[in-house]
């Protein structure tokens, strides 16, 4: 069975910086759009960052601009998030997700996406 895999979230400080991991296994994710999503308690889950599937396109939200960058591997069928000065709103956990269509190109739309992680925590403290 298909499945995404998010790794590498964890507790620090404010101003550290983690990188995200999303691997996959039971499907080829160099076909597929891939974004990031987040969602803090209490709030509804929101864009990060997409990549399309050429890798050449990439998409942030403007709170997350000029800090975090997608990225990604075909070869290793993963899809990374570089987080650097991270502040206490970035608290969340993030999912990664893959777009339903093939050859497509990065969307900020929750819905573009039908295959979701289980999330990872991240959590930044002052």
């Amino acid at each position: 069975q298909s499945q995404l895999v998010e790794s590498g979230g964890g507790l620090v400080q404010a101003g550290d910086s983690l990188r995200l991991s999303c691997a996959a296994s039971g499907r080829s994710l160099g076909y597929y759009a891939m974004g990031w999503f987040r969602q803090a308690p209490g709030k509804e889950r929101e864009f990060v960052a997409a990549i399309s599937w050429t890798g050449a396109k990439t998409y942030y939200a403007d709170s997350v601009k000029g800090r975090f960058t997608i990225s990604r591997d075909n070869a290793k069928n993963t899809v990374y998030l570089q987080m650097n000065s991270l502040k206490p709103q970035d608290t969340a956990v993030y999912y990664c997700a893959s777009s339903a269509s093939r050859y497509s190109e990065p969307s900020y739309s929750l819905t573009y996406y039908d295959y979701w992680g289980q999330g990872t925590q991240v959590t930044v403290s002052l």
